[in-house]
């Protein structure tokens, strides 16, 4: 099974606009998982297994492209709630989706929300290779918009800047996103997510050529750690604090939320720390120091988990990837420990999934134990993926490369973090867990 692609939330920009203020505050945005692999009742178990498939190559894809990157807050402010839309329904990708607006007056756009990604970048009118039937941007009609020059402190916190035109030019910059390559302006315009406080000079990419289809169709805004990404961007306002509840992948509810700066978090929490990696600095890395399945320990080498910034190796938290990724090593003795524990014939592969049962099977409990300690217990929905029609359960989890950058790298997905409260508390270097019930059938 190939790299996997990281689960994204998108967020749609918002049209009501607040005075600057430099109090932390928080709001709260519903989200909904927008699901690209349940196919409708009736259809041919070959169809589930394409689909998959599909979401397997898109997932390695993104893994790839995250290899190639390379104190206290104040306590005030208020919360707010958004409702949304799966992205499937809406976009027909596989991300989260909220509401927000961009400019003056305000342009509706739905954008990915990728928690592993900094730059925020939109289409923009004129673009080429961008989705044809989607909304676009006209900096053009916003009265706010300014393009972000060269020799700007901010173009060269941008990937592959340009400056073709000289110092006083617009600062351009190239960017590969999964399978896609693109080319974007930089500006500066007013941004908010629904019901948050607005950015009145959030700097953000206008994309002007498109190369392939990984490229969100509306855009995206990057919760990554580095400078561009919302939460530098805001950190006056929020605190560099966020948390998201993930509904199930089944879900067409509004149920899910992320949550913005320290109000209105979770007060119990249980929490480990958040590592840095200078060669990957925009990545969640947390230390995993064991796994159990059926509550037993699996027999992993501790090196095999152990975070080590010059080669690559650990764990990184990730909404955009849709099923977990482990490194070889670690993912067969997971799988080994999840067969015995099942104890019933495993079928052929599906989909890039090599543990598949065409019989009705009791699924353990996988736990993955977080320095502190702290467990977090999946139970079965976060465990396995069953086709809707074709009575196959599969191990919703995979090997990574056998290779490369990315073969030491573990990375915990959304379908496993679903119906879970995750906190990040970048100020505080914490990254918290709570099990919350967020997908209303």
């Amino acid at each position: 099974m190939p790299p996997l692609r990281l689960p994204v939330l998108v967020i749609v920009l918002l049209s009501t606009f607040w005075a600057p203020s430099t109090a932390v505050r928080s709001s709260t945005l519903h989200l909904a998982r927008s699901h690209s692999v349940s196919p409708d009742a009736g259809a041919p178990i070959t169809a589930w297994a394409a689909s998959l498939a599909a979401q397997s190559a898109a997932d390695a894809a993104r893994v790839a492209t995250l290899a190639a990157g390379s104190g206290n807050t104040k306590k005030g402010g208020r919360r707010s709630f958004v409702p949304i839309a799966p992205g499937r329904q809406i976009l027909s990708i596989p991300n989260y989706v909220a509401r927000a607006r961009l400019g003056t007056p305000a342009q509706t756009l739905l954008v990915a929300i990728d928690p592993s990604n900094d730059a925020a970048w939109v289409p923009c009118g004129g673009c080429t290779g961008c989705a044809p039937s989607a909304p676009s941007f006209a900096p053009t009609l916003s009265s706010t918009y300014r393009p972000v020059r060269c020799g700007s402190p901010e173009c060269a916190q941008v990937p592959s800047p340009s400056c073709p035109g000289g110092a006083g030019a617009s600062c351009a910059f190239n960017l590969t996103y999964a399978a896609s390559t693109f080319q974007a302006l930089l500006g500066q315009d007013s941004l908010a997510l629904e019901n948050s406080v607005a950015a009145a000079s959030y700097t953000f990419g206008c994309l002007h050529v498109v190369t392939g289809s990984s490229v969100p169709p509306q855009g995206l805004v990057g919760f990554g750690r580095g400078p561009l990404s919302f939460l530098s961007q805001t950190k006056d306002v929020y605190g560099s604090v966020f948390s998201y509840c993930l509904p199930s992948y089944k879900s067409s509810n509004f149920s899910g939320t992320l949550r913005l700066g320290p109000i209105g978090q979770p007060k119990r929490i249980k929490a480990t720390p958040l590592l840095s990696n200078p060669h990957r600095p925009s990545l969640y890395y947390v230390n995993m120091i064991g796994i159990r399945v059926g509550g037993k320990p699996v027999p992993v080498p501790a090196s095999a988990l152990a975070f080590d910034p010059a080669s690559g190796r650990g764990t990184i938290l990730d909404a955009g990837t849709m099923f977990t990724r482990l490194s070889a090593p670690v993912y067969a003795a997971v799988r080994d420990a999840f067969r015995r524990r099942v104890r019933a014939p495993v079928a052929g592969p599906l989909g890039g999934f090599d543990t598949c049962y065409n019989v009705t099977v009791a699924v353990p409990t996988i736990s993955f134990t977080f320095a502190g300690p702290v467990a977090v217990t999946l139970p079965e929905e976060n465990v396995v993926i069953r086709s809707s029609s074709g009575g196959v359960a599969c191990l919703a989890m995979a090997a990574g490369p056998a290779d490369g950058v990315d073969a030491a790298l573990n990375v915990v997905a959304s379908m496993q973090q679903q119906n879970h409260r995750v906190l990040f508390d970048v100020a505080n270097g914490l990254v918290g867990f709570s099990r919350e019930l967020c997908t209303i059938s």
